[in-house]
C-alpha cells in the first residue's frame, strides 16, 4: 500500500458520499477515524473549554506514523456534515470503514476508535477477517451501555426536532454533557438513534470473547457520564463495566487498561492514548510477510 510521504485521497462510502483521508508513514497499516485538519481557533477554544483535545488527530498520526502506515479519516466529522442515509446501522458502519481501507490500499489493518467509534470497531471486527488488531477506547467491549446510549441519542433527537441555541462558550465547562449535541440537526441525531436501536439486544459478550486478533480496551476510571433532567437523568457507565469485566476480558486474551483520574474526555487526549496504544501496537506488529503495510 502507499507509504512514506503523507498524501491525501478520497473514499466513496456506502451512501455514495465521499470522504477525504490522509496516508502517512511506513509499516503495517493502522486505520484511525480522526481529524487531521487543524480547527479554526474559535472551534479549538470551544473544544478545550469542554475538556477536549483539538490536537488529538495530528498528534496520533505523527506519533504512530513513525512505525506504521497510518490511514486517517475524520469519519465523525463527515457524518456530522453528511448524515448517513437510513442511519448509521452496524453494516453501514463496517462498510464505510472497509471502503476507506480499500481506497488506501490496506488489505490488512489495525483499527483504533474511541467512544462510539470504538463501538464501530467492534462491529467491524466481527464482520471482517482483515483486522490484525483492534483497540477500543472509552467504551467497554462487554456489557456496553447500549440502552443508556439509546436513551441519550433519543433525547438528543427530540431536542434537534425543537432546537434551542447552543450555550455561550463562557457557560461551557469540562464534561458538560448537558451541552453535548445541542445544535445538531435532526438528520445528524437520527442516524445515531438508528445505530443504537439496531444494537439493542446485541450480544457484545459473545462478539468480544470470540475474537482472536490482538485486542485492547481502555478507559478512564472516572468515565461514567451523568446527563441531567433534560436527558432523562441517564447515566452512561463506561468505567464500571470495563473494570467489572476486566478479568473475563483478560482471560479471553484482551489487554485492558483503566487509566486513573481520567474521565471520558480526559482519556481521549493524545497524552493519555499514546502511552497505551503505541507500545501495544508495537508489541503486536504483524510479520511483514502476512501484511501489505
Amino acid at each position: 500500500m502507499p507509504s512514506g510521504t503523507a498524501h491525501r485521497a478520497e473514499a466513496v462510502l456506502f451512501d455514495g458520499s465521499r470522504i477525504p483521508f490522509t496516508v502517512a508513514g511506513n509499516g503495517p497499516a493502522v486505520l484511525l477515524p480522526v481529524r487531521v485538519e487543524p480547527f479554526e481557533e474559535a472551534a479549538a477554544t470551544t473544544l478545550r473549554a469542554w475538556g477536549g483535545d483539538p490536537d488529538l488527530g495530528p498528534a496520533l498520526v505523527a506519533a504512530l506514523a513513525q512505525g506504521f502506515t497510518v490511514v486517517a479519516a475524520d469519519y465523525e466529522g463527515h457524518r456530522m456534515a453528511t448524515p448517513a442515509e437510513g442511519g448509521l446501522v452496524p453494516d453501514a458502519l463496517a462498510s464505510d470503514l472497509l471502503a476507506i481501507a480499500d481506497a488506501a490500499g490496506a488489505s490488512s489493518f489495525a483499527y483504533y476508535g474511541y467512544s462510539w467509534l470504538a463501538v464501530a470497531g467492534l462491529q467491524l471486527a466481527i464482520r471482517t477477517d482483515r483486522l490484525w488488531a483492534l483497540a477500543m477506547g472509552g467504551y467497554p467491549p462487554v456489557d456496553g451501555p447500549y440502552a443508556a446510549m439509546l436513551a441519550v441519542t433519543r433525547a438528543a433527537h427530540e431536542k434537534a426536532l425543537a432546537p434551542t441555541p447552543p450555550p455561550p462558550i463562557e457557560a461551557v465547562e469540562p464534561g458538560d454533557w448537558d451541552a453535548a449535541g445541542v445544535g445538531a440537526g435532526a438528520d445528524v441525531t437520527g442516524q445515531f438513534v438508528a445505530l443504537y436501536e439496531h444494537l439493542q439486544g446485541f450480544d457484545d459478550r459473545a462478539a468480544a470473547l470470540s475474537l482472536r486478533i490482538p485486542r485492547l480496551a481502555f478507559a478512564g476510571d472516572a468515565d461514567d457520564i451523568a446527563y441531567g433532567e433534560g436527558w432523562g437523568d441517564t447515566v452512561v457507565r463506561i468505567a464500571e463495566p470495563l473494570a467489572r469485566t476486566r478479568a473475563e476480558l483478560e482471560a479471553a486474551g484482551w489487554e485492558v487498561e483503566v487509566l486513573p483520574g481520567l474521565d471520558h474526555l480526559g482519556a481521549m487526549h493524545s497524552a493519555a492514548v499514546l502511552p497505551v496504544l503505541a507500545p501495544w501496537l508495537d508489541r503486536h506488529r504483524p510479520d511483514p510477510a502476512t501484511t501489505d503495510g
